[in-house]
């Protein structure tokens, strides 16, 4: 098959085959002492701490307490950003067999209760407000209209909670790698959210794994900006940590000036984010004090990367960059650069399979892999891939198919080398007068343009052509847009019909909790003329 775009990542190192609990006894029976987590708040006074010791006896007796009030294999899910607390439920529900439902705080009424209803959640634990959005209110009112719920928990009353299942306690039930783990819904970059039905084996072995491709040092301090529910977050974050028995140092909320203060308090060794958060750290005014000294590895995902951030936080910190790419139903990551990859790789490609995973660039059409260099779809298979979609076969078996590839929607490319390309999405894609036009080229020149911070390519309706290019950016500081320049260096760079017809500028983008760009929204706001083109 070297013809073929077909790839299987390193045998080395081993899986760890554990379960999330398992991962956290370990660490805690070889480093009780250790500092394991940190709540980096705002305020140096809230700063709580916990050592690997401290943070598995409070995992345990939340896992007690669970157990008073639920069944193994029965759904609890979180509403909450990133408080302590959800790390202790996350360990506590993965000791106790409970599958935890992951609940996006910016969430609204409407989208919270198809989350509870259809993953039948018969718990949720939940923060008084976040950023104005009452949850704790909206959740009681929820609860009549779920009918699995039994019970809304207030992580105001943790300790209270806690208390009641000393009562309870008991051996804790025997729970295997292949179990079922946690319930992430995808994001809504498209629209209509699935719960992807994650295992312990995928969540700890990924987490695990991509730590190690980026050969960070025994013991990291990571400053954790990645929402908690996300996969980003509570898995490659949460997990990859603790594989490597470093300290979790846990921002509430993404704030650059924040995330740079604690970078420099703690001396980091990582910086993570999607695009749109390392764009913002690279543009706030305290950037060039951040001591940067011990910083080891700078790990970015979750959306296209342009080159260029590649190419600027290289230079300005000296530290490694590297790229991950997968998507939720993958736990997350399938592929990944490595450190010493060259920066034109770094720039252009998302790496090669993950240790254990199989890559494969595949006809759309019938699933076969096609001949190296050729575009087609990006599938992935291995200890990784999600057991499902919660309680819809349907929708599972359109995603992985007889054989156990998930088939991501995704289109690329794979090199002789078994270096994989992203270019865009199967449904993004734009076909102008029988033309296939790919928005990530466009988007990528354009984000190189001084004036670009940030850029989104979509095809619009047009009654001539079918589609036309749209492009939506948002300047640069102190910058402004302007189309005819825009266009011009699109044309000097790339074939006419693939330069935008239609321009727009924003100010801020749409973004899931994750911080993707959400191009249906924008789409939606086109169409309902709200944005005005240059």
């Amino acid at each position: 098959m070297a013809d073929l775009s077909y790839a299987r990542g390193p045998s080395a190192p081993a899986l760890l085959d554990l379960t999330i609990g398992d991962l956290l006894r370990r660490a805690a029976t070889a480093v009780p002492e250790r500092q394991a987590l940190v709540a980096g708040s705002a305020d140096p006074g809230l700063r709580r701490r916990w050592t690997y010791a401290a943070l598995l006896q409070q995992s345990e007796a939340c896992a007690q307490a669970l157990l008073a009030r639920f069944a193994p294999g029965e759904r609890v899910a979180v509403w909450a950003h990133n408080i302590p607390e959800w790390v202790l439920l996350e360990f506590g529900a993965a000791l106790a067999g409970v599958v935890l439902v992951t609940v996006n705080p910016a969430l609204r009424a409407a989208e919270v209760e198809y989350i509870l209803t259809q993953s039948k959640s018969a718990g949720l634990f939940v923060v008084p407000s976040f950023r104005g959005n009452p949850l704790l209110q909206t959740a009681l009112a929820l609860q009549p209209r779920c009918p699995a719920l039994r019970q809304v928990i207030g992580f105001e009353d943790w300790d209270a909670f806690l208390a009641a299942g000393a009562a309870h306690a008991g051996p804790l039930p025997d729970v295997q790698p292949g179990d079922a783990a946690m319930i992430q819904y995808t994001s809504g970059t498209t629209g209509f959210p699935k719960g992807a039905l994650l295992h312990h084996r995928g969540l700890v072995d990924n987490a695990a794994l991509v730590l190690d491709r980026m050969a960070l040092p025994e013991a990291p301090v990571w400053i954790g900006t990645m929402p908690l529910f996300h996969t980003g977050g509570c898995g490659l974050a949460v997990l990859g940590v603790v594989s490597k028995m470093g300290t979790q140092v846990l921002v509430e909320a993404y704030d650059p000036a924040l995330v740079l203060a604690l970078t420099h308090e703690h001396r980091a060794h990582v910086m993570v984010g999607v695009p749109t958060m390392l764009i913002a750290n690279l543009e706030h005014a305290d950037f060039e004090r951040t001591d940067f000294s011990r910083l080891a590895g700078i790990c970015c995902g979750g959306a296209t990367v342009p080159p260029e951030l590649v190419r600027r936080l290289e230079e300005r910190t000296g530290a490694p960059f590297t790229i991950v790419y997968g998507q939720t139903e993958c736990s997350p990551v399938a592929t990944m650069t490595f450190p010493d990859d060259s920066i034109d790789d770094k720039a252009h490609t998302i790496g090669r399979a993950l240790a254990h995973v199989e890559m494969k660039v595949a006809d759309p059409l019938d699933g076969r892999p096609l001949p190296r260099g050729e575009r087609g779809e990006l599938c992935t298979r291995g200890f990784h891939v999600m057991l499902g979609y919660f309680e819809m076969p349907e929708a599972t078996a359109a995603a992985i198919d007889a054989d156990g590839w998930l088939h991501t929607g995704d289109l690329g490319r794979m090199d002789a080398r078994g270096f994989c390309t992203i270019e865009g999405r199967l449904k993004d894609m734009i076909i102008r007068g029988g033309e296939n036009i790919y928005p990530r080229e466009i988007e990528d020149l354009l984000f190189r343009h001084p004036a670009v911070a940030e850029v989104a390519v979509l095809g619009l309706p047009d009654a001539r052509w079918g589609e036309e290019v749209a492009a939506f950016v948002r300047p640069a500081a102190g910058r402004h847009i302007d189309r005819d320049e825009l266009s011009a260096y699109v044309r000097e760079h790339l074939a006419p019909h693939k330069a935008p017809r239609h321009w727009f500028e924003l100010q801020a983008f749409p973004l899931t909790g994750s911080g993707k760009i959400q191009k249906f929204r924008l789409r939606e706001l086109w169409q309902r003329g709200e944005l005005q083109p240059l």
